[in-house]
């Protein structure tokens, strides 16, 4: 991780104290002479709260403990104009716009400002962390004046299928104003470090005590009881990321091998996944639900295309698998074989043949080196990931003020 010299001396600091309001022309979020801490997190998302528990959900629920966290995804149609309010927790509130259908998108950009003005004004939020997950939120929001602006970039969007014209343009714009910019792996650090003077790279971590859980035995759940053994597995979100090919050829190779598949199907022609009798899709499970799953599989998986939607990848459920007891076999995603290539729970494999032959190799070895990732798992705590992110928002307060 990159930690800039300003950071050290406030590595104890827990909080964030600035000023209640923030200058308009030098932005400064420190102007004035009163000190008090930040009371509030808007965070901008292009995710739902409610769909795969990923980076958002951990680093903002661990975020609740510092701030009042009001989560805002992105709108839904309706026959009114309302932002719906959902709280999670006391301290973690989901915000949803909803727009009346056939709004042109102009008028889509203006009403959701206008929620969210009154929705800032209601709440009487003053000083605030703005913290984008999306730059496509600059939109409706680049008029705020939030006391720190933070980007964490967790993937290249502008890759991905179906991503807006206008999003790399405003990404550009968010950089600008961004006081700090964290990226969600090493691949997308080096893409971004010559762009903002404060770039730091935060990888995926783990929840090691949940999914380390796995490693006992646990009930296997209903929908997956009835499948034979030996169990490939694999979990996240089916999209233009997925090798449908490589999956294909696997089952193929392997009629013997079932192959189960949790995650929502998305951004992608179902019919173009394979559906021979020994692959399984068991759709989306709760996040709770997973050490189940994944203690009743042999091997797990990431069978992820080369193209550039996973260029810059740091796939959540790498140590997540390895938590959980299990070996993983990964296509060559720059990021796993940086993390974990040199760990022989990890298999890099190119192709159907190679691929295969990483599975039956984890299946029939007898002992593994268990204790070092162990030690690697739990020193890269979604814990510690949280408190390391906000010392260096802390820290980067300071730097404004020293300035």
């Amino acid at each position: 991780m990159k930690v800039s010299s300003s950071a050290n001396d406030l590595a104890n600091a827990t909080t964030l104290s600035v000023q209640s309001t923030k200058s308009t022309t030098t932005h400064n979020p420190l102007s004035g002479s009163a000190s008090q801490v930040i009371p509030d997190l808007i965070c901008f998302s292009h995710l739902r709260w409610n769909f795969v528990y990923q980076r958002p959900q951990h680093l903002l629920s661990r975020a609740s403990k510092n701030y009042r966290v009001w989560f805002l995804e992105e709108p839904m149609w309706s026959d009114s104009l309302h932002m719906s309010v959902s709280k999670q927790t006391d301290r973690l509130t989901v915000l949803v716009p909803h727009l009346p259908h056939g709004t042109d998108p102009e008028e889509a950009i203006r009403l959701q400002r206008q929620l969210l003005d009154e929705f800032i004004a209601r709440e009487t939020i003053r000083s605030f962390v703005a913290w984008y997950y999306t730059p496509m939120a600059m939109l409706f929001s680049d008029h705020l004046e939030p006391s720190l602006t933070v980007y964490d970039c967790m993937d290249e969007l502008s890759a991905f299928w179906g991503a807006p014209p206008q999003l790399l343009q405003k990404e550009k714009q968010l950089m600008q104003q961004a006081d700090v910019v964290f990226t969600g792996g090493y691949s997308l650090y080096e893409a971004k470090q010559s762009r903002h003077p404060h770039v730091f790279a935060f990888p995926s971590s783990i929840d090691f005590a949940h999914f380390s859980s796995a490693r006992k035995p646990q009930p296997d759940p209903v929908d997956q009881r009835s499948i034979a053994t030996p169990r490939i597995g694999f979990s996240g979100v089916i999209d233009e990321r997925f090798d449908y090919k490589l999956m294909g050829e696997l089952a193929e190779r392997r009629p013997d091998w079932q192959f189960v598949l949790l995650g929502p199907i998305v951004k992608i022609d179902p019919k173009l996944l394979p559906h021979q009798p020994n692959v399984h899709y068991l759709g989306m499970k709760a996040y709770k639900d997973l050490p189940m799953y994944f203690s009743n599989w042999d091997v797990a998986i990431l069978p992820f295309a080369l193209n550039e939607s996973t260029r810059f990848i740091s796939p959540t459920k790498t140590p997540e698998y390895l938590a959980a007891g299990l070996p993983v076999v990964s296509t060559p995603i720059r990021d796993v074989i940086r993390t974990y290539g040199s760990k022989e729970l990890v298999e890099i494999a190119n192709n159907a043949e190679t691929f295969e032959l990483a599975i039956e190799r984890m299946m029939t070895k007898e002992s593994s080196n268990w204790q070092a990732v162990d030690s690697f798992l739990k020193e890269n705590s979604w814990d510690h990931t949280w408190s390391e992110m906000n010392r260096l928002m802390v820290a980067q307060l300071s730097v404004v003020v020293d300035q």
